[in-house]
């Protein structure tokens, strides 16, 4: 028996796959509730998120015609209920919802953790515009605290060269998330500062989750760029 006689394609399997989706009612009907997690608004209208609870999580996207309906913007962290359908892109072979209405069920606890940090560093005067240093316009000595081995730091390196030939990049590579991270990149701020090791500071990592960028919303983070000598800029796209 010859395999070639036997065998499908991955097509096939994944248009097999996608009609027994499609034949089952309670899929194409679907009311879930859940978190919203890497979320992005396409240019194009449509919007690409992930749902998730604290076991498991789902891809989920909401094209531009229903995506117009809503009252409200998603973002990372917020809690939502979603009605919709599952069906299967066949292309990646991934299953996932497409989203047709979507209503808020409060704030993630991250979300509602960062509010309240906010409020707390806000009273405290944090963000008072009188505290923030002058950024000076053409640094000698950029310093860049973010991981040494991502695309940002070639990004950084190829923009600033570019636009100044004779600036010097001073990286101090750090761990831009996970546990432990927040402390890290504190270690490099108090480092650069102590040794007057540049003139301006870059904190950068690419985008990511509410929980992938959580490390700078920690509170130690933010009273060290309070207390830091060096201007400051942040470079971390949400």
């Amino acid at each position: 028996m010859k395999y070639a006689d036997m065998a499908i394609t991955v097509s096939d399997l994944n248009q097999y796959i996608k009609n027994k989706i499609a034949d089952d009612e309670y899929l194409n009907n679907i009311l879930v509730k859940g978190e919203i997690s890497n979320f992005k608004n396409h240019y194009t209208g449509h919007m690409y998120f992930t749902l998730k609870d604290e076991k498991s999580l789902i891809k989920c996207i909401m094209f531009k015609s229903y995506a117009e309906k809503l009252n409200f913007m998603p973002k990372d962290g917020m809690k939502v209920f979603i009605f919709g359908g599952v069906s299967v892109f066949e292309r990646d072979g991934v299953y996932q919802i497409y989203v047709k209405a979507m209503e808020e069920d409060g704030l993630g606890d991250l979300y509602t953790k960062y509010q309240d940090l906010k409020n707390k560093l806000e009273q405290q005067g944090l963000f008072d515009e009188e505290h923030k240093i002058s950024i000076p316009i053409m640094p000698r000595i950029v310093g860049v605290l973010t991981s040494q081995t991502g695309s940002v730091i070639k990004d950084i390196i190829n923009v600033s060269t570019r636009r100044n030939p004779n600036v010097v990049i001073r990286l101090f590579p750090v761990p831009v998330q996970g546990e432990g991270a927040a402390e890290k990149i504190v270690e490099g701020i108090e480092y650069m500062n102590k040794n007057k090791l540049a003139d301006i500071l870059i904190l950068a990592r690419g985008g990511g989750s509410l929980e992938d960028l959580w490390p700078f919303n920690e509170e130690i983070l933010a009273h060290s760029i309070y207390n830091s000598e060096i201007p400051i800029i942040s470079a971390v796209r949400t």
